[in-house]
């Protein structure tokens, strides 16, 4: 458009005009350069929000166990406390303020002997949460020892099949990981398998409630009594640290019976992802100890930040503090029953799915959504033959805008390759019987017109199932 000068003479203005009529969006955006000059900040935002759409939809993200839909309140509290920075509790007291509160509820939902005393803390996500839990056992085990006169050039710990996030504890500190295989039908770790891998070097043992592979729990109380036993028999005193990424914030409302949390004696601390089932908006984790022994006092920094001196533990230092205060207002907004009411109608979705699909196809359901998280995971039946893998599937999936991840499994189990469907909040029935007339028509296509070559694992449509 024109603009007309004082003296009469017009000058040529982008200000005013259709964002895609301007010179902003007449060229490629930048991606290898900085640019020179500024742009428009409604034509920015149109360029950015427009290459965003090519992004898929996350709430037909079924591989994901990370929260995609919240309540509009949350979206306001997350836009209010933007600019609110977690690590700076003296000029932000109030929301330190609510990341203690936050800590002592989760404390009670675990069961801690005493919630109102225990130490915890708030991470960017269950990994952190997870790698800070697994360095207070290395310390307590080094200390003890050292104060026996013994090395400690050799830790190990035991787990189940875990997500990546151990393997990178393992790695970085330099513990060796001693991970119970898959073998046969056995998918999850066993007391036994524990027991066999346990020594004097072990710092501890990690159960998962809520294995990523198939969302089954694994047997906290069975594995504690069984390192109970082996106390009894050897002297070798081993702590349990739980990973409780997704289960941590579903068991206590859903299966309030099963003891896996501060009950057990041997559980010396759990971590949990706020961002899960914990209904959080993403970039936030939990880790609580039982007590303020488990957790070294020489793991903790005392930092004096913009006037303060404050105690910290954590990998990162500045990171925004909304995702707390929204985990709390979750807290205040739903209590025991609200979350019960929500996980609840979760599994009874992924149980109706499971029916589902056993009917849709050639498929045999490796778990169903009982017994673990609200998610089910299945395999094509030995024997089957069909003109298409499950890869093929997640393919076709894909075109309607599904994202259901088919993937191998790890190491000696490496033939079986699984799909899976995590069933998390905002995901209701009527969307799953939509996913369920999509299944049949992509197995319909499929089978009439079989690939020419088939997708594989290692294919750039198979996703990444282990994220945090």
């Amino acid at each position: 458009m024109a603009l007309h000068t004082t003296n009469g003479s017009t000058l040529r203005s982008d200000v005013l005009d259709d964002a895609y009529a301007s010179s902003d969006l007449a060229r490629q955006l930048p991606a290898f350069y900085f640019p020179k000059g500024e742009t428009d900040a409604r034509h920015a935002y149109e360029a950015v929000h427009d290459e965003l759409m090519l992004d898929g939809n996350s709430r037909q993200n079924l591989a994901t166990f990370c929260t995609t839909w919240l309540e509009p309140e949350v979206r306001d509290l997350m836009a209010e406390t933007v600019d609110k920075n977690m690590i700076d509790k003296d000029e932000y007291p109030q929301t330190a303020a609510i990341e203690e509160r936050c800590v002592h509820m989760i404390a009670d939902l675990w069961n801690s002997p005493e919630a109102a005393e225990t130490i915890g803390t708030s991470t960017t996500g269950s990994s952190e949460a997870a790698m800070l839990g697994g360095l207070a056992m290395k310390w307590r085990w080094r200390e003890k020892r050292r104060a026996e006169g013994k090395s400690t050039d050799t830790p190990n710990l035991v787990c189940g099949p875990v997500q990546v996030c151990w393997h990178k504890f393992c790695r970085y500190w330099d513990v060796e990981i001693r991970e119970i295989p898959m073998e046969g039908d056995r998918l999850i770790m066993t007391p036994e398998e524990v027991i066999k891998r346990c020594d004097e070097n072990t710092i501890g043992v990690v159960p998962t409630l809520g294995v990523t592979y198939t969302g089954q729990y694994e047997p906290v109380a069975d594995v504690a009594a069984a390192l109970d036993k082996l106390q009894a028999d050897t002297g070798l005193d081993i702590p349990i640290h739980v990973d409780g990424a997704s289960g941590g914030f579903l068991a206590p409302f859903c299966d309030p019976d099963l003891e896996w949390d501060f009950r057990l004696e041997r559980v010396v601390s759990i971590n949990a992802s706020g961002h899960k089932f914990g209904l959080a908006p993403l970039g936030v984790g939990w880790v609580v100890w039982r007590d303020r022994d488990h957790l070294p006092n020489d793991l903790v920094f005392n930092v004096n930040y913009l006037g303060g001196n404050m105690p910290t533990f954590a990998l990162n230092f500045s990171r925004p503090g909304g995702e707390v205060i929204s985990q709390y207002y979750n807290f205040l907004r739903l209590g025991r029953e609200g979350y019960r009411k929500i996980q609840a109608a979760c599994y009874e979705t992924a149980q109706a799915l499971a029916k589902a699909i056993r009917k849709t196809g050639p498929f045999e359901m490796l778990y169903d959504g009982e017994g673990g998280i609200p998610a089910l995971c299945w395999s094509i039946k030995e024997g089957v033959d069909v003109p298409y893998t499950l890869f093929d599937l997640a393919d076709r999936l894909r075109t309607s805008g599904w994202l259901v991840p088919a993937y191998a499994m790890p190491p000696h189990r490496e033939d079986l390759v699984i799909q899976r469907i995590l069933v998390r909040h905002g995901f209701g029935r009527d969307m799953a019987m939509l996913l369920i007339e999509d299944m049949k028509r992509a197995i319909d296509y499929l089978t009439k017109h079989s690939p020419s070559q088939s997708l594989g694992p290692d294919d750039a449509t198979v996703h990444n199932h282990t994220g945090r």
